[in-house]
């Protein structure tokens, strides 16, 4: 009954793992978790598997319960070995890694970032030769490397890597991968196995109850014996008091045993289980501890010869077992052992241990080793650290400072019910006006990613008034994102928190002495929200024309973009999302990277290049996907609009009206009603588009959020013959049209009165469409005053002139993608006696989705480190799936690719 490692009972965990070698060998990789309670032997199949991965590598970390708060220490373990490979990652990735092993300096990365890092880092190990990534005791990881563990396990594919996570059971971060569990040996495994631990003979009688006692349990069946005397093992008597409670009683007792002395330096070794032996010696000497009064513990088997703990349950019992007066004292004599400039943040750490009541010089202590914590990228270990140092503040007042700034971390790590009871924390303490302010931020920030909803709004709000007596930058700063905060949440947002409450409350925000771009954007925004359009454009192109001068401030590009639509400003738009992508990829900002490839998307979606729009939208599901975050899906919402996709398009629109509502995310329900009024538009559905684009333009709260429903109200409304249900909106868009006076909006409101216009006066209103859409990059909108133009000299029966204007939509509509818009030019062009001559329609080969982005990302100019950034996968699996690709399209190169791809 042995595996192939002499695992007793373990013949069929040792055949799968020996599978996966072969696997891994073969160039594909794998990822396998093994779960099971404490002593089930998890460790003995990592063992087996090291010893049989030769000729691959094998690099291995394990959970530390006492360094659960060091950030990227798990990490450390395992990708310390391979650092010589480094500079084979690209630069955003190398920097990231570089920074949270302290090699270099920089902003603190983001984890997903991170995690890519590793993830590239092991494809390049494992390039050389096959790589097998062993981890033991995941539950005792730290937080920020049990993420990044999590994120690499969902993303190998073929990089000939594999990884091997032990844990007692499977976490959520890990659901759904492959797992094998590790379960009790059988009865007659279990005797065996406690035959060949014994030198000498057994009672039957004494054999049965440990067996019983163990429960299949192999090392409880290897040291439940050892607490047996010979005597006893023979037949004696006294086995019920030494068997009681299971391993860990047992190993308590045998810690209960020993000599003081030794219990002491135990103690030290369970208080620091970095395995520092010249550590532990220091601290034992300044505890006067004999260092050599290890034996007793060696002889009752709770260490190994090496002087290691020979099970976690053994370090746990030693430490769990002296009182807490000695364990204070441990870790003061370990604090005082560990060197103040080489390991500051363990010497914090284990004076935090040793101190029993407030102490203001280690909560400082503490403090400091937050900081250098959130330099590395740890957000998690920096709210540890603080959150201990809040809780040894002596003065209730750096309580709640501490507190708070230990809940800004815990929301940036993801720990939102932490930050919640921190802020609850520093809400008791005596803050200031500018630390209340802090505390109102972090509880708008914590509102807005959890659900984006109408609480940031109001919590902005109260916090930007608080701010204008003490810090009038951050003020006005502040009210920006309450008026960004507003726009999202739309029609769900509170009655004194709406985007014109929010904007009136703004016109109180301090002055700048020197208005910057961010400060003119501000007031933009407010004079147009709180004295009409007109008032506000100058100000928001002067603002806009400030941020287009600057390279930097991701922070201030989605509000910019935001008005570069409400200005009617295509270039600008351009412009804008081109750099908001390219700052948000460089930068590794995931937190702008769904926003900025939105933006981006509906560039190209409106320029009718929806090829390009569906790349970012794989980039976006992507991005999802890997940081596990819940997004409405707009890219994908609006291709289907785009595509006229009569199936996909419904089904979306419902998910995102569902996702918004849940979120209070009010602005994405005007999305979803526009991209239905849009679809159904397209199809000639003109009674559903009406009731969609009324329920689009229902908020007038914010008239800036309804310049692309508004077209498709009053294109709806004509066909319907409701031309009145269009005047309001109509309204709006000459009101637009007076003011700024863009080829956008002359082209958009010119076609819209030509539709509400009756007789030959419509004809100059479609032809001055035609001439300002001809000169801006929406060649959707282009392309629909053509078929409008048409449509309506077919009507007044010019059918030549309608062949004219029908052939070009027609043309314009296949070559964007836009199904729907050219099957409905199609038909027109047929009534007025012309031919569609439809073409053959590109084959995909039957490529898979990943293989579909992979190709369509390649064939716009993307490396395969490109590709593989922006899809989170290794760049070895970009290749892989390159191959498959060629092999499917039939050619031999990427620059065949855009030939023989079908348009999207």
């Amino acid at each position: 009954m042995r595996g192939s490692a002499g695992l007793t009972g373990r013949r069929t965990e040792c055949a799968v793992l020996d599978d996966m070698v072969k696997a891994v060998r073969g160039g594909a990789s794998r990822v396998l978790v093994l779960h099971g309670e404490a002593g089930v032997g998890k460790t003995a199949l990592l063992d087996h598997l090291a010893a049989v991965v030769s000729p691959g590598r094998v690099v291995r970390a394990a959970g530390v319960e006492s360094e659960m708060e060091l950030p990227y220490a798990g990490v450390h373990q395992l990708c310390g070995p391979l650092l010589d490979r480094l500079d084979r990652l690209p630069a955003p990735q190398r920097e990231a890694l570089g920074t949270t092993f302290g090699i270099n300096a920089g902003p603190p990365p983001e984890r997903f970032l991170v995690g890519l890092a590793v993830l590239s880092l092991l494809s390049a190990v494992a390039a050389e030769r096959p790589l097998v990534c062993l981890v033991d005791d995941l539950e005792w990881l730290d937080r920020e490397s049990a993420q990044v563990l999590a994120f690499v396990a969902r993303r190998l594919e073929v990089e000939s890597v594999g990884l091997v996570l032990a844990a007692r059971s499977v976490p959520p971060s890990l659901a759904g991968l492959p797992s094998l569990p590790v379960g009790a040996l059988a009865e007659e495994e279990a005797r065996a196995l406690l035959d060949e631990a014994l030198a000498g003979p057994i009672d039957t009688r004494v054999r049965d109850e440990i067996v019983a006692e163990a429960h299949g349990n192999p090392l409880a069946l290897l040291e439940l014996p050892r607490g047996i005397g010979p005597t006893d093992l023979a037949g004696g008597f006294g086995l019920p008091a030494a068997l009681t409670g299971g391993i860990e009683s047992q190993f308590q007792r045998r810690v209960d045993q020993l000599p003081a002395p030794t219990r002491r330096l135990l103690l030290l070794m369970a208080a620091d289980p970095s395995g520092d032996a010249d550590l532990v010696a220091r601290a034992a000497r300044r505890w006067d501890v004999d260092r050599s009064s290890s034996g007793p513990a060696a002889d009752a088997g709770l260490v190994d010869d090496g002087g290691r703990f020979r099970h976690p349950l053994a370090r746990s019992a030693v430490y769990l077992a002296a009182p807490a007066d000695e364990r204070r004292s441990a870790h003061a004599a370990l604090a005082a052992a560990t060197d103040a400039r080489t390991d500051p943040d363990r010497r914090a750490w284990h004076r935090a241990e040793a101190t029993a009541t407030e102490d203001e010089d280690v909560a400082v202590e503490l403090e400091r080793s937050a900081g250098r914590a959130q330099a590395r990228g740890g957000p998690a270990a920096a709210a540890a650290f603080l959150r201990r140092a809040a809780a040894l503040s002596p003065a209730p007042a750096k309580r709640g400072v501490r507190a708070l700034a230990a809940a800004r971390a815990e929301v940036r790590a993801g720990g939102f019910e932490a930050a919640r009871d921190l802020l609850a924390t520093a809400a008791s303490a005596p803050l200031t006006e500018q630390q209340q302010a802090q505390a109102d931020l972090t509880r708008a920030e914590l509102a807005f990613v959890t659900d984006r909803g109408h609480d940031a709004a109001p919590l902005l709000l109260q916090a930007a008034r608080r701010l204008e007596q003490v810090d009038g930058t951050l003020s006005r700063a502040t009210y920006l994102e309450a008026l960004s905060a507003a726009i999202f949440a739309g029609r769900f947002a509170a009655p004194s928190a709406d985007v014109r409450s929010v904007a009136h409350a703004a016109r109180g925000a301090p002055p700048a002495s020197a208005p910057s771009a961010a400060d003119l954007l501000l007031s933009g925004t407010v004079l147009a929200y709180d004295e009409g359009y007109a008032a506000g454009l100058p100000v928001l192109r002067s603002a806009l024309a400030g941020v287009r001068s600057l390279d930097g401030d991701v922070d201030l590009l989605w509000m910019a973009i935001t008005s570069t639509l409400r200005v009617w400003d295509d270039d600008g738009w351009d412009a804008l999302s081109d750099r908001y992508v390219r700052l948000a990829r460089e930068t590794g900002a995931l937190g702008h990277l769904p926003l900025a490839l939105t933006a981006r998307a509906y560039l190209h979606l409106f320029s009718g290049h929806l090829a390009a729009a569906a790349a970012l939208t794989d980039e976006l599901t992507a991005i999802t996907e890997a940081t596990g975050t819940s997004v409405a899906p707009y890219g994908a919402l609006g291709l289907a609009a785009f595509r006229g996709d009569a199936d996909a398009g419904p089904t979306l629109v419902e998910a995102t009206k569902a996702d918004v509502a849940r979120r209070g995310e009010g602005v994405g329900l005007t999305f979803a009603e526009w991209a239905y009024a849009l679809l159904h538009n397209s199809l000639g559905n003109y009674g559903e588009a009406l009731a969609a684009a009324e329920r689009a333009t229902a908020y007038p709260q914010d008239p800036g959020s309804l310049i692309w429903a508004a077209p498709e109200l009053v294109e709806s409304a004509v066909r319907t013959g409701r031309p009145e249900a269009a005047g309001p909106v109509f309204a709006l868009l000459s009101d637009m049209r007076n003011a700024c006076g863009t080829d956008w909006a002359l082209g958009i409101q010119s076609r819209s009165q030509a539709l509400l216009t009756d007789g030959d006066g419509a004809e100059p209103l479609y032809r001055s469409a035609l001439a300002h859409l001809g000169r801006t990059r929406m060649r959707v909108d282009l392309a629909r005053a053509h078929l409008l133009y048409g449509e309506w000299l077919r009507r007044r029966r010019r059918r030549t002139d309608a062949r004219a204007e029908l052939r070009t939509a027609y043309d314009l509509f296949t070559g964007i993608g836009a199904a729907a818009f050219a099957a409905r030019a199609g038909r027109e062009l047929s009534a007025a006696g012309g031919n569609t001559h439809p073409r053959a329609p590109a084959r995909d080969h039957n490529l898979t989705t990943q293989e579909a982005q992979i190709a369509r990302m390649a064939s716009e100019g993307l490396s395969n480190p490109e590709i593989a950034t922006r899809l989170f996968i290794s760049a070895r699996t970009v290749q892989y799936h390159l191959r498959k690709v060629f092999t499917k399209l039939g050619i031999t190169s990427r620059t065949q690719l855009p030939r023989v791809l079908p348009t999207r």
